[in-house]
């Protein structure tokens, strides 16, 4: 006799083996069958309302194991309040505009997007969206996600797109956005401005150099002897923004000192904190201190520029440090925030320069022999140049950390543009107040969500692109100022609620306008703005265009739960659009 026949097993109508592979399909059949979504909605009907908003993925390609985390720790979450008593509505969503679709479509169809027409190159956009939407529905439902797969919400419907036109005008109307020309994170792979939550920092060589920038006017304040073969000497890691140089930053309390190379009669001036370190890397041993002035001493000297026909102002700057480099500090307004702000104050002395265009080519104000190269490719050119006209003083080579498109990997430049900002300043204080009435789990996110609001600087909501939201502003063809009011912004959300947003392009700005809008001017002839909305307000107005717009919803909702990625992200342009516009 077997062993198993003397065993008193137990009967049961189980099957030997799960066979998952094959039963699950049947299950999910039969869930859809028994519209077990509205079920359990009736089920807990007339109870405690629970909402867990659901942060949109991205509709650019199929499901990956972030996706499956994300979607399954929510129906867990929604299945076990609607286990304790709570009606419980979940509404998926989905992100559907943005670079990446662009850049999908662009390569895929191998699209001339620049030579066809706007309309025709979104509906191509928005059939990819769809389509993507489509495969990761498929894939949520497989992995028995519970949700009203019926009814999604999408960043790229008429309705949608007409509140988050209605969110930007109240943000405007409190004075919170407005346009001007700033520096900003710059991605010329993709041609577009980026925010700071779309910058990734990694570890990339570099050449550094240092650069004498000969005396041209020491305003009669230095001697015959201290003024003498004398350059000012800065210090550089981006070679290719000396052409976009026009000033020198000193530190207004720091000691400087004038240095003699006694090998062949060349004075520097550098500050004495960095003098030894800078001679050395200069092969300078033989040297000798003339004489030693606080930084203030050479405020708005002149000096040349060591290879464009133009002056550099000496300007006085607190952020000038003696960390690294000479002390001189090279200023190009166009490609760097501090570099622009101490300059604005010196306009019209020192004026704003940008000498790379959006595709990261210098342009014909860097120079005949630069005009058209690539920001990278310009580095080693300049780099020669410099050596051979004998104004490099001294080269390192370093690794450091340099901000990178999260988007395309690319590096990015600093590029002072036209373009719409946020101005978080404004209303900073109401947002720590709003972090503290959150319950944050872990407790940690409470203090990152601070710290990362704290160090913001104004968030850039414009991009140079074509599939999104336009920015709703139009312009007046005889003075050039823009124009947004409550009527303008009304007419805009109407078209946008009645035929989307590809209405924009479709109808004149005379035809959108309200016949009642006259410029200040006294004109009423009109144009609209080439820009779209950053993504990030897209998806950051769903608390709006979502948990207010759909009855069975609520706002403030209940739960969001995502990554961590989307401190830097959703969490925090959903956090910040809500709170200008709602406190």
């Amino acid at each position: 006799m077997e062993y198993k026949q003397t065993l008193n097993m137990n009967k049961s109508g189980f099957p030997m083996r799960g066979g998952l592979p094959m039963r699950e399909p049947d299950m999910l059949k039969h869930w859809q069958e028994l519209d077990l979504y509205n079920e359990l909605l009736k089920k807990n009907e007339g109870k405690p309302l629970f909402a867990l908003h659901d942060g949109p993925p991205f509709s650019n390609g199929a499901l990956h194991m972030g996706h499956a985390l994300n979607k399954c720790l929510k129906d867990f979450m929604v299945r076990s309040a609607a286990m304790r008593g709570y009606y419980t509505p979940y509404i998926p969503g989905w992100d559907n505009h943005g670079m990446p679709i662009e850049s999908a479509i662009i390569k895929q169809n191998k699209l001339n997007h620049k030579a066809m027409p706007i309309p025709e190159f979104r509906s191509a956009c928005h059939d990819f969206a769809q389509h993507y939407i489509d495969v990761q529905m498929d894939g949520f439902k497989r992995l028995g996600v519970v949700a009203d797969w019926e009814h999604p919400y999408k960043t790229m419907a008429p309705s949608f797109e007409a509140e988050e036109v209605k969110v930007f005008g109240a943000m405007y109307k409190k004075g919170y956005i407005y346009k001007g020309l700033k520096p900003v994170y710059w991605c010329y792979h993709d041609e577009t401005a980026l925010a700071e939550a779309e910058i990734e920092y990694q570890d990339d060589p570099c050449t550094t150099v240092y650069v004498k920038f000969p005396l041209h006017d020491d305003q009669g304040k230095l001697t015959d002897e201290e003024k003498k073969n004398l350059s000012f000497v800065i210090w550089t890691t981006t070679i290719w923004t000396l052409p976009g140089n026009l000033a020198i930053a000193l530190n207004p309390v720091e000691s400087y000192v004038i240095v003699r190379n006694n090998q062949n009669g060349e004075q520097y001036l550098v500050a004495e904190a960095l003098m030894e370190k800078v001679m050395k890397v200069g092969g300078v041993e033989d040297y000798t201190v003339v004489s030693r002035h606080e930084g203030a001493f050479f405020e708005n000297m002149l000096a040349d520029h060591p290879f464009l026909p133009k002056t550099s102002r000496l300007v006085l700057a607190d952020y000038v440090t003696m960390d690294s480099g000479t002390g001189c500090v090279h200023t190009a307004p166009g490609h760097g925030v501090e570099d622009f702000e101490v300059c604005v104050n010196h306009y019209p002395q020192v004026p704003v320069v940008v000498p790379v265009d959006d595709a990261g080519r210098l342009t014909a104000e860097a120079g005949e022999k630069f005009a058209g190269l690539k920001v990278w490719d310009a580095n080693k050119v300049i780099l020669e140049h410099i050596k051979e006209s004998g104004h490099l003083m001294g080269v390192q080579h370093i690794t450091h950390q340099y901000p990178h498109c999260w988007r395309c990997h690319h590096p990015i430049i600093f590029r002072a543009t036209e373009q719409w900002f946020c101005s978080i300043a404004k209303f900073r204080e109401d947002v720590y107040k709003a972090i503290d009435t959150v319950t944050w789990m872990p407790d940690w996110g409470h203090d990152r969500m601070k710290g990362m609001v704290r160090d913001r600087n104004d968030w850039c909501i414009s991009r140079q692109r074509t599939w999104g939201v336009p920015i709703p502003a139009f312009y007046c063809k005889k003075c050039g100022t823009y124009h947004i009011t409550d009527a303008t912004i009304k007419a805009v959300s109407d078209l946008f609620r009645k035929e989307g947003s590809d209405a924009w392009y479709k109808y004149d700005a005379n035809e959108i306008m309200p016949k009642t809008e006259v410029c200040e001017c006294g004109a009423s002839d009109w144009e609209k703005d080439p820009d779209i909305m950053d993504v990030w307000f897209d998806s950051g107005s769903t608390w709006s265009a979502v948990c207010r717009e759909r009855p069975e919803l609520n706002w403030p909702a209940d739960l969001y739960m995502e990554g961590a990625d989307q401190f830097r992200g959703w969490f925090q342009s959903s956090l910040l659009t809500s709170v200008a516009t709602q406190g």
